[in-house]
């Protein structure tokens, strides 16, 4: 073993990112995950807006979102048809839900797809060398991202909004009319946030994670993007212009949080009342400065398990009310055209998808009783 001689090196300086034009960026992309309705779009957006890039087009603002999804339109339809292919919905609260997306995930075309797609937008504009990517069914194909953004060069960084999950329930019954019932939708929150907590915790050794409040981002949204920045090393955040930062000041709305109930509000079953709060009690802590802790990620594991049992034991139950809504539909696809039937207040998840749109009020409600929820 020598030893090695002082003096002056000839390897060259490394340059201070902060002397080096976007172009000369390291690749990254930062993938905006978390539930529909957390906060994901005023984050995307704020990304955009301080010089990240939004693979174009665009999903288009409507009166639900009249700022805009920072969304690209290709990775929602990639996710739409992902998504039927596994047989799970955008808002699915059965755990067993991911193991069908992470089939799908592994497979080589999307795989090659997926990172084409990626290269194509860098290779777009020399500027563009960090991308955003934000979609609510982005949660389910992490891990398909990750190697994509990976054979393209890029680092994969991951930003998880959160906001407190009554209100996340609220808006979404609100500005999407969802008739799926307090209870799925709670479950659905749950199984969406723990799973996307534990897909992103491996990111940890490669670009980074960072946990956002939605209340934080409303409230005073240049620190909590500058720590975001600092989090993921987002050069495009740590060195933002003037113009930027006051088009960002124009942008967020701090009246955006118009939906405001607590969980009580729900009447959810006492477990999953439960199971709901610990959840965004540890949720919280990874929020902090620090808080990204091996205890806390023992107590997420811990809930996740808890969740995965209240959800068995809930299907257990229920399986004569899912027989029951099986045989109801093959009945009526015998019988003459009737009219659509409503849609369903709850899940029954044994149902296949196109079925499970015409599963009537008194199943559901039987699912209820099963659940422990009153009347």
């Amino acid at each position: 073993m020598t030893t090695p001689t002082s003096g002056p090196s000839n390897a060259p300086t490394p340059a201070d990112p902060a002397d080096l034009s976007p172009e000369a960026y390291p690749r990254k992309v930062l993938f905006v995950a978390g539930a529909g309705r957390s906060g994901t779009s005023t984050m995307a957006g704020l990304m955009q807006i301080l010089g990240l890039h939004v693979p174009q087009p665009e999903v288009v603002a409507d009166e639900t979102n009249p700022k805009g999804f920072g969304e690209p339109a290709w990775a929602v339809e990639h996710h739409d048809r992902l998504l039927k292919e596994a047989g799970v919905q955008v808002s699915d609260a059965r755990p067993d839900a991911w193991f069908e997306t992470g089939r799908v995930s592994t497979r080589e075309p999307e795989r090659i797809k997926t990172a084409e797609w990626l290269e194509s937008h860098f290779s777009e504009s020399p500027d563009y060398t960090e991308l955003v990517v934000k979609d609510p069914r982005l949660s389910w194909f992490l891990s398909l991202w990750r190697v994509a953004a990976i054979r393209t060069g890029a680092t994969p960084v991951f930003a998880t909004m959160l906001r407190p999950p009554a209100e996340v329930v609220g808006s979404k019954q609100k500005y999407y009319a969802n008739r799926l019932g307090s209870a799925h939708l709670a479950a659905s929150w749950l199984n969406m946030l723990l799973h996307t907590e534990r897909a992103t915790r491996e990111s940890v050794a490669d670009g980074g994670r960072s946990f956002v409040r939605y209340a934080d981002l409303l409230d005073d949204w240049t620190k909590t993007t500058m720590q975001v920045g600092e989090q993921l090393d987002l050069q495009h955040l740590l060195h933002a212009k003037s113009e930027a930062i006051r088009d960002g000041h124009r942008f967020v709305d701090p009246g955006l949080r118009r939906v405001t109930q607590s969980l009580a509000d729900l009447n959810l079953p006492p477990r999953l009342h439960e199971i709901t709060g610990d959840t965004w009690h540890e949720l919280n802590k990874l929020a902090d400065p620090g808080g990204d802790t091996p205890e806390v990620h023992a107590a997420l594991d811990s809930l996740r398990e808890a969740y995965v049992e209240l959800y068995e034991e809930a299907e257990a139950i229920s399986r004569s009310s899912v027989v029951a809504a099986e045989q109801r539909v093959r009945k009526q696809g015998k019988g003459a055209a009737r009219p659509a039937t409503p849609a369903p207040s709850s899940l029954v998840d044994k149902v296949p998808h196109d079925l499970r749109a015409k599963i009537p009020p008194s199943v559901r409600r039987g699912v209820r009783k099963a659940l422990g929820r009153s009347r």
